[in-house]
């Protein structure tokens, strides 16, 4: 079988079935961090409500041509890609038109291959692609997850946190074996956590109890500042970077490009 990508990118899905756990703003803050420290950065926005195009503070009528385009109508990426106002981040936006895209793939040819073929043919250079994934096992998320070296998991530490990720874990383990052997969870992150409430504490063990290794050390915190970034079309990172949700983004990317040293060794 062929290799993921012809090019250098390392191609991660951000990804989990259930929605609210915190896969865009993961996705778009560490994709800034990254950024920030001189990383060039590519974000694929394959969530049809578009939610990481707007984070990254990207108007609607400036997503003219967006991942629908490469997907269907054969679109180079480079000719998609935009760039964001953080230097070294681009992204590729989603329109209105990916609502149907799940209906639309199920007759098409290689379906699950399209976004894997338009990063493999690509001319662009990124250290890291991140795709936003959309909160279902779809047949959108099965190209993220074909196009892609790893997977992160962002995880709410919350009561149904891990209702639903056993079925996530062997879908993975689907795709490894049928269509891209090289696959893996690069990690589990865990969101939205608050110290204050010993539930947290009791879903982050049970989550490393379940994952060992796998989940990182950085933990997302619950915090309003990175709630309000979005509605001003920035990453908390831009927004605000010495609030404690900006800090915990830098200190995973930091975990990331760690762990990201011990793979490719």
């Amino acid at each position: 079988m062929s290799a993921v990508t012809n090019s250098l990118a390392r191609v991660v899905a951000i990804a989990n079935q259930k929605g609210g756990v915190g896969k865009t703003t993961t996705t778009i803050n560490l994709a800034t961090a990254l950024a920030v420290i001189g990383k060039r950065v590519l974000v694929i926005d394959l969530d049809p409500q578009g939610n990481a195009s707007t984070g990254l503070g990207i108007p609607r009528s400036d997503r003219r041509v967006g991942i629908y385009d490469v997907l269907f109508d054969n679109v180079a990426l480079e000719d998609a890609a935009i760039d964001s106002a953080v230097p070294n981040l681009s992204i590729i936006t989603s329109s209105v038109d990916l609502s149907g895209a799940e209906i639309e793939l199920v007759g098409a040819e290689r379906r699950e291959f399209r976004l894997r073929e338009a990063v493999a043919n690509s001319a662009l250079e990124y250290d890291y692609v991140l795709i936003d994934c959309p909160p279902a096992l779809g047949l959108l998320t099965l190209n993220a997850l074909v196009a892609s070296h790893a997977v992160m998991v962002p995880l709410q530490c919350e009561f149904y946190a891990l209702e639903g990720l056993s079925h996530l874990v062997r879908t993975i383990e689907r795709v490894k074996r049928a269509f891209n052997p090289n696959l893996d969870i690069h990690g589990v992150v865990l969101t939205m956590f608050d110290k204050r409430n010993n539930l947290s504490d009791m879903v982050a063990a049970d989550v490393r109890g379940f994952f060992g290794e796998k989940v990182y050390d950085t933990v997302i915190p619950r915090n309003v500042k990175v709630s309000e970034a979005p509605s001003h079309g920035k990453p908390v990172l831009i927004y605000d970077m010495r609030c404690p949700g900006s800090q915990a983004y830098i200190h995973l990317a930091g975990e990331v490009l760690r762990r990201e040293k011990r793979l490719c060794a």
